[in-house]
C-alpha cells in the first residue's frame, strides 16, 4: 500500500443493505407492463446511474416509447411502497461500522439513490449520525461510472481521492472509483457477481473479510505514522 487510508466512502445500494432485490422487482413490474422482463444485463447497465439516466437505459435497451421522466415517476412509486417493507442489512453491516468507529476512521455514504429514499432507509439504524457526510444521486450531475461522486467525496471528507477507501458492490460504481483514483475494494453481492471490477486493489467476501479489514488497519496506521 503506497497511500494512507485517512478516510471511507461507502456505496449503499446491495453493500449496506439488501436493496437490489427491491430495485430488481421495481424495474421487472414496469417491465412486465409493456411485455417485457427485467435482465442482469439491463440492471448492470442501470447500476450507479442517477433518476432519468438509469430510465434512459432501460428505453434504449428495450425500445420503449415511454419518457425518462415518467419511467422514473412510475417507478419511484414502487420502489417506495417497497421501502415500506423490512430494510435487510447485508452480512456483517454492524461490525463493519463498529469496526471504522473503533478505529475513528471518518466514513460516509455516496450513493447513486435519490434522497428521498436515503432519508428513509438511514434513519432505521442508530449509526445514521457517525456519518461525516451522506452523498445522493441528487448531489451530482453525472453518475456513476463518472467519478464526480467519490471525487466529491474526497472533498467532503477533505483527503486526496487517493487516501480514501471506497466499497462497492456494482462494476459502475467500481469503475467511478477507481477513475477518481481512490482505494477500491469491490465486494459483489448475489445481483452483481460476475461483473466487471477492473482496477479494484480488492474483490472481497463480504464486509467480515479480513483482508478488508487489514487494509483499513494498515492504511489508517500509515496515515497515522505520517502526521
Amino acid at each position: 500500500m503506497h497511500n494512507p487510508i485517512l478516510g471511507v466512502a461507502l456505496d449503499m445500494d446491495g453493500l449496506l443493505f439488501d436493496t437490489e432485490r427491491l430495485f430488481w422487482a421495481v424495474g421487472d413490474t414496469v417491465l412486465s407492463r409493456r411485455g417485457h422482463r427485467f435482465s442482469h444485463e439491463l440492471q448492470q447497465r442501470m447500476m450507479g446511474r442517477v433518476g432519468v439516466a438509469a430510465m434512459q437505459q432501460m428505453i434504449d435497451f428495450h425500445e420503449l416509447d415511454d419518457s425518462p421522466d415518467d419511467l422514473l415517476m412510475e417507478s419511484d412509486e414502487l420502489y417506495y411502497q417497497q421501502l415500506s417493507g423490512d430494510i435487510q442489512p447485508m452480512p456483517g453491516l454492524q461490525s463493519w461500522i463498529d469496526f471504522l468507529k473503533q478505529m475513528d476512521i471518518p466514513f460516509g455514504i455516496a450513493t447513486s439513490s435519490r434522497r428521498r429514499f436515503v432519508d428513509i432507509i438511514l434513519p432505521s439504524v442508530d449509526w445514521h449520525s457517525d456519518l461525516t457526510f451522506v452523498l445522493t444521486g441528487d448531489d451530482v450531475s453525472r453518475g456513476k461510472p463518472h467519478p464526480e461522486m467519490y471525487l466529491s467525496a474526497a472533498n467532503h471528507l477533505d483527503i486526496p481521492a487517493a487516501s480514501m477507501l471506497v466499497l462497492e458492490d456494482s462494476g459502475n460504481g467500481c469503475a467511478a472509483a477507481v477513475a477518481a483514483g481512490a482505494y477500491t475494494v469491490a465486494i459483489p453481492s448475489q445481483h452483481t457477481r460476475g461483473q466487471s471490477f477492473d482496477g479494484a486493489q480488492l474483490v472481497a467476501d463480504s464486509l467480515t473479510d479480513t483482508r478488508l479489514w487489514d487494509i483499513v488497519r494498515q492504511g489508517w496506521a500509515n496515515g497515522s505514522d505520517g502526521q
